[in-house]
């Protein structure tokens, strides 16, 4: 990849901390390949890398306050065909049909509970290169879009979900021993 690698990876911050309720700032175009932008891709990629369950991350989630997710490329076929980095994305087209989804998150661990998500969603947004590109998904990547643009907004899942509960232990040690 185009960025470079940190030495840490940086914590992921829990639902109390004040930067998950902020509206992340907007990147300039010209400043998507500074060396700044891309050690924070770069550290979120790794912090996710940490996660057993993580499918995706948020930068105010590692403390950063900028409007880009990154995806775990195990959730595409094939990853050379597919955006990891979405900066300043925007969802530009919903489907009309949604449903409820079952969703958890990293920064409000051990929580769990239902949230109505479109089944289809388009994004614009740019990559780590600073290309812009539109991409529409549906499935598991139509509800990552949401889950990561929410949280670019201070959004947290648990502000919009049905039958949010407490995991089990049972469930946080499948979790734990996935690996």
């Amino acid at each position: 990849m185009f960025y470079t690698k940190t030495m840490n990876t940086k914590p992921i911050v829990q639902m109390d901390n004040p930067v998950l309720r902020a509206e992340a700032q907007r990147i300039e175009p010209s400043e998507i390949t500074s060396e700044k932008i891309q050690n924070i891709i770069s550290d979120m990629h790794q912090s996710l890398a940490t996660q057993n369950d993580g499918v995706a991350i948020a930068a105010p989630q590692i403390g950063e306050s900028y409007q880009i997710f990154t995806v775990a490329p195990f959730i595409f076929e094939n990853p050379k065909h597919e955006h990891l980095v979405y900066i300043n994305p925007e969802i530009i087209n919903v489907s009309k049909k949604s449903k409820l989804k079952h969703e958890g998150c990293l920064s409000c661990r051990w929580k769990v509970g239902d949230v109505e998500r479109n089944l289809e969603v388009t994004v614009r947004a740019y990559d780590e290169y600073g290309n812009e590109f539109t991409q529409s998904a549906d499935g598991l990547l139509a509800h990552i879009f949401q889950h990561e643009i929410d949280h670019l907004h201070g959004i947290l899942f648990i502000d919009k979900a049905e039958n949010l509960r407490d995991m089990t232990q049972e469930e946080i040690n499948e979790v734990l021993n996935e690996k």
